[in-house]
């Protein structure tokens, strides 16, 4: 057996500047391109949130979201936030400073609910809403002509509320066990109350939405798994009466059967967007595999953008972009190594570059930093590469996953997220170590996923035009 000895361990000391400091940050819910959709979409958003601000992204984008406020406040308000589903599931922190915020206003303050149910515990103005009785018009001032009586009636009558539908998910006549059932349907569909049916049964339900939604979107949960085989729509007046209530779920509506059926964007692009929300770990590869499929199921339920396939990976490319603009990646082409990869460069600083090493160190206190490597070899000089990371301590106390031609480490501390990913591609060892603030897992996964779909080789490294020492060198044997 070959034994190895670090000769550049003491040589690379990398400072991460990770200062526990208060910071002011905001959670970024949504983008928009333009800034009169901007404007009009974060006017919606102000209905529900009183400190919704905007600002400018790139390449013509505007930021949605709400604060500022401390980090550590805005990380328990952001988990709540998608517990209760209020904003989208890929929302995320993003740092304050050096931002034009702009405020668009404090929201206004929500009409007093006419159903006297809304008011019970647990339920509000937006929970399961009644059609609601005409407003009574002004009295007639006396002396003034006043329409017959009956005329004034027929004008007064209200038009008929839109049937509303429910999904029926499960059922019992147990009370004990319903509530039980209730909780854990609750995780997947937060949403979800509890009916009391005519007959005396216990059933658990999800809604209210017209007929045409529902329809679309059982078929939806379905597809994903996300609902049981038997679980059907269900007319509002079938529900009996509300045990448990719940709340009115925000689902994209399914296109008209007038529109123009939206393109269904590129397989490829598909794949990296579902890989960037991390729902898929398959390859790159443009096949509509059961891996693809899956994915791609569970997807438009988590988003909820639309039941509609193209439209829901439409949407989610256009937020994949919106992301990849705020965190301002750029096209890195690494000459020392000859690699190319988009990274966060507002982030980062070249630091130096040693033998197989490019070294990206933090800037401005980023406490981010990128190692790119590059050296002729093969399935050992790869590993021997992944034992040069851990030693430097780069990705702390990893869990290896070790596969012909690949390996992955991914490890943790209280200051940093490591990842490293190398590969044996035509003779040579390649790769990268992605280091990132413990403070902010979601971005640090995005970009992993993002430099591992598009690392490729540009170019020869400038030291392949001379015998190049490896990183790891063998050890003398002693007799």
């Amino acid at each position: 057996m070959r034994r190895f000895a670090f000769v550049i361990g003491a040589a690379l000391p990398l400072s991460l500047g990770f200062a526990a400091q208060a910071e002011d940050v905001v959670i970024r819910i949504e983008a928009k391109r333009g800034t009169e959709a901007a404007a009009a979409t974060a006017r919606n958003w102000g209905a529900e949130f009183p400190d919704v601000v905007t600002f400018p992204l790139a390449d013509g984008w505007v930021g949605i979201a709400l604060g500022p406020m401390p980090r550590e406040e805005a990380a328990a308000r952001l988990e709540q936030l998608k517990q209760q589903r209020k904003v989208p599931g890929d929302s995320f922190l993003a740092a304050a400073e050096g931002r034009e915020l702009t405020r668009i206003g404090d929201a206004a303050p929500a009409e007093p609910p006419a159903d006297p149910q809304a008011t019970t515990p647990g339920g509000n103005a937006s929970t399961f809403p009644q059609a609601q009785p005409a407003a009574a018009g002004d009295e007639p001032v006396p002396g003034e002509d006043a329409a017959p009586t009956a005329d004034a009636g027929a004008l007064a009558e209200p038009e008929p509320a839109p049937e509303q539908f429910f999904l029926r998910l499960e059922s019992t006549t147990d009370r004990a066990r319903a509530e039980e059932l209730l909780a854990k349907w609750r995780e997947t569909l937060p949403e979800a109350g509890l009916w009391t049916l005519p007959g005396g049964r216990l059933t658990i339900g999800f809604g209210p939405m017209d007929r045409a939604t529902g329809t679309a979107w059982l078929q939806a949960f379905r597809d994903a798994g996300a609902v049981p085989k038997d679980a059907f729509l269900a007319p509002g007046e079938e529900m009996g009466e509300i045990a448990i209530i719940g709340k009115v779920p925000d689902l994209g509506a399914p296109p008209a059967p007038d529109a123009a059926p939206v393109p269904m964007p590129p397989l490829e692009e598909i794949q990296r967007a579902l890989r960037w929300a991390g729902h898929y770990d398959g390859g790159i590869d443009g096949k509509d595999g059961p891996k693809t499929r899956a994915a791609i199921a569970e997807e438009i339920v988590r988003l909820r953008a639309s039941p509609d396939t193209a439209t829901a990976m439409a949407e989610l490319i256009r937020r994949r972009e919106a992301w990849r603009a705020e965190m301002g990646l750029a096209e890195l082409r690494d000459a020392h190594t000859g690699l190319m990869l988009p990274a966060p460069m507002e982030k980062l600083q070249f630091d130096r570059a040693e033998r197989a090493l490019s070294i990206y160190g933090p800037k401005d206190g980023s406490g981010a930093a990128l190692i790119l490597f590059s050296q002729p070899g093969g399935q050992q000089e790869m590993l021997d590469l992944a034992g040069l990371v851990t030693a430097l301590g780069w990705v702390p106390a990893p869990e290896r996953k070790v596969e012909r031609g690949s390996v992955t480490l991914d490890g943790r501390n209280q200051t940093h997220i490591g990842h490293a990913e190398g590969r044996v591609v035509d003779g040579r060892v390649q790769g990268f170590v992605l280091i990132w603030p413990i403070s902010d897992p979601e971005d640090q996964h995005r970009l992993a996923a993002e430099i591992s779909d598009n690392l490729a080789r540009f170019a020869p490294g400038a030291t392949e035009a001379r015998p190049e020492a490896p990183a790891i060198a063998p050890a003398i044997a002693q007799d």
